[in-house]
């Protein structure tokens, strides 16, 4: 089994060389042990076109690795220098009004223009050469945050003459294509491929199957950019890990196919910056605004660790106020702590802060780091050496478990429900994290996965919210599970093309659950539809079908105007629209105690996950709590039984389980 260890993002190209070995011995005295390097650095490795300057990376490698750190070193492909833009302009992406995303920040360039592509195999050929075998070179990041800031769909006409060669190769024949298209609406026929243009600019809504092609289209497109990178690195840089570091709440590309060619996925986490950025409930964002969502962070923590086939690291940890969410706290103290063992819980094998020392210079002046401004400790660095003590003595292994609830988070049925939300609210990441708070509030350990019928194998509850089109092999294994399984709405809402299915939704999905839909309808805020024999606050909001049950489905929670909210059969259910949080908990208990699964009443606030020998019990509130009702029968080898706020227990286990 693998040690967690602790890491953190350095720029030696921002500091005096004198400084460097200063700021080894102090990472070595924070317990850190890998050190990421050089994703930025472009105009400093390549001044001028074809003139390398790698001495000083030689150097700031040579200086980490002769103090015992370990260096992940990134490709530093996300910001290409202002000689290669002025030589290729055209390499910029255009966002959908047809502008440049230009020079001046970072991630200019589409992913589309063969030129750039190739520009970067020769910086990242050149690296790898000359790194490759260094003793001290543990691991490599390719880019950085593909898709962040929305770069990952470009309107440039390198995209559209790529999307016309990638729309033969699906469909090898035009009329193939029109059919799949519905272009016989409103007279979109095509005669050839070399009429097509990018879904853009239209008078009203462009047709959703050419936008869910253009998204399919983009995403394969990053694979392709980030495939070209990683043959070379193992080519020249054989036995080290490759990973990438996904960013939070970004799903414009598959993370999934993506991490099929590296070695361990990464993610970059900012708890609070994404509690301010990704919620539009302010009651929520005032509750948590210091220590962060309960939920939000460890979703992403399990989709990624689904990426990286059990195998992820978090490359950026947020150290304290970022600069750049619409506003920025400071963390509870106590905070940092939480998110790194929260990580460390689901199985990361690294949690590395970002960054080092706060730049007092240029876009993030005011996002902290270890150390301040002017090289002396901050808070963080506090938390980053008193974590490593406590994981020496613990003696922490990454442990890779198969939960027994598992979620299906998909990225098409996310592009989809973006392209034709119905609903002005709508969101399909928000539908999904519902379920998963759900979930986690009754005290349970999930694995997300991909749709595929294998990830849904040998599971005791199967949930899958709004998943637009379930592909055939996951259809029969889900029809011939033991498990309990719960479909939720818009679930085989469309066939592959995006067109309603013939004979209605769900589609081939009835073999699993038998009904269909006849009508949606959406409801703005505050609008609800009220249930039969429930109180007020449990209610369906949003999203809301009109299901008509077939043979063996029965109505388990209806609306007061008579139609199934809940339908059942034995261990198959299905959610006719966006329960309430306090509705959706019925249901859990209901798929739970179909299921055979044990539930808890977690306090508001508190959070469990079980790793291995240990249970690690998190504390999201910013008061005191007890959490000695479920804290379990072991010996609390972290923490006690009443918890502070941001606080984290840590319960070794009797024998193989904790009391529940």
């Amino acid at each position: 089994m693998t040690a967690q260890s602790l890491g953190v993002c350095y720029y030696p190209e921002h500091w005096p060389e004198e400084r460097w070995e200063t700021d080894a011995d102090l990472m070595r005295e924070a317990g850190i042990a890998y050190v990421r390097i050089g994703e930025f650095a472009w105009s400093r490795l390549e001044p001028n076109p074809g003139e390398y300057d790698f001495g000083w990376l030689t150097r700031a490698i040579d200086t980490l690795h002769e103090k015992g750190l370990k260096i992940v070193l990134g490709t530093p492909t996300a910001t290409p220098p202002k000689w290669l833009v002025d030589r290729m302009p055209d390499m910029v992406a255009l966002d959908a009004d047809g502008r440049p995303r230009g020079f001046g920040s970072r991630r200019h360039y589409c992913f589309s223009h063969e030129p750039y592509a190739r520009e970067c195999e020769r910086i990242v050929t050149a690296l790898a050469k000359a790194f490759g075998e260094h003793p001290g070179v543990a691991a490599w990041q390719t880019d950085n945050e593909y898709g962040c800031h929305d770069t990952v769909v470009s309107y440039s006409r390198a995209a559209r003459d790529a999307f016309r060669e990638w729309l033969e190769a699906k469909y090898g024949e035009i009329s193939r294509l029109n059919e799949a298209w519905g272009n016989v609406f409103w007279s979109m026929e095509y005669r050839g491929f070399s009429e097509i243009d990018l879904p853009n600019l239209t008078v009203t809504e462009a047709n959703p199957a050419h936008r869910l092609d253009f998204r399919r289209f983009s995403s394969d497109q990053v694979l392709r950019f980030n495939r070209r990178q990683v043959e070379i690195i193992r080519e020249f840089s054989p036995g080290r890990d490759i990973l990438h570091n996904f960013m939070g709440s970004v799903t414009d590309f598959d993370h999934y196919k993506l991490s099929e060619d590296l070695d361990a996925a990464s993610w970059d986490s900012y708890p609070l910056g994404f509690l301010e950025r990704d919620t539009d409930d302010e009651a929520h964002k005032l509750k948590y605004m210091r220590v962060g969502d309960p939920d939000l962070q460890a979703f992403h923590h399990d989709l990624y660790r689904a990426c990286g086939r059990g195998r992820w690291w978090v490359m950026e940890q947020q150290p304290g106020p970022v600069n750049w969410a619409p506003w920025n706290p400071a963390p509870l103290a106590g905070a940092q702590r939480l998110w790194a063992y929260e990580a460390f819980a689901a199985g990361a094998e690294v949690v590395s802060w970002f960054r080092w020392r706060q730049a007092p210079f240029a876009q993030e002046q005011h996002h902290e780091a270890l150390l301040l401004p002017d090289g002396s400790r901050n808070e963080a660095y506090e938390t980053c050496r008193a974590v490593s003590k406590e994981l020496a003595a613990l003696d922490c292994k990454v442990v890779n478990m198969r939960a027994d609830v598992t979620l299906v988070f998909d990225y098409e049925s996310d592009w989809a429900w973006r392209i034709q939300p119905q609903g002005a609210d709508f969101s399909y990441l928000k539908l999904v994290l519902a379920f998963y708070r759900g979930l986690r509030k009754a005290g349970l350990t999930v694995d997300i996965v991909p749709p595929s019928a294998e990830a849904v194998k040998e599971r005791k509850l199967i949930v899958l919210p709004g998943l637009m089109c379930p592909n055939g092999e996951l259809i029969n294994e889900l029809a011939t599970s033991p498990a309990m399984i719960l479909a939720g709405p818009r679930t085989g809402a469309k066939t592959d093309d995006f067109q309603i299915p013939s004979g209605l939704p769900p589609g081939d999905f009835r073999k699993v659950i038998d009904f269909d839909v006849w009508r949606v309808e959406t409801l703005r805020p505050g609008a609800q539809v009220r249930l039969k024999n429930r109180d007020a606050g449990l209610c369906l909001e949003r999203w809301r079908e009109f299901a008509r049950p077939g043979e063996g489905a029965m109505p388990i929670i209806e609306s007061e105007d008579g139609h199934p909210a809940l339908l059942a059969n034995g261990k198959r259910a299905y959610l006719a629209g966006w329960p309430t949080e306090d509705l959706l908990d019925e249901v859990i208990a209901y798929c739970l105690e179909q299921a055979g699964l044990p539930r808890l009443t977690l306090p508001d606030g508190i959070r469990i996950r079980d790793h291995g020998p240990h249970r690690f019990v998190f504390n999201y509130l910013e008061d005191e709590q007890d959490i000695s009702a479920f804290s379990g029968g072991g010996e609390i080898a972290v923490g006690g039984k009443r918890l502070a706020g941001a606080g984290v227990a840590i319960v070794a286990k009797r024998g193989d389980k904790v009391d529940r």
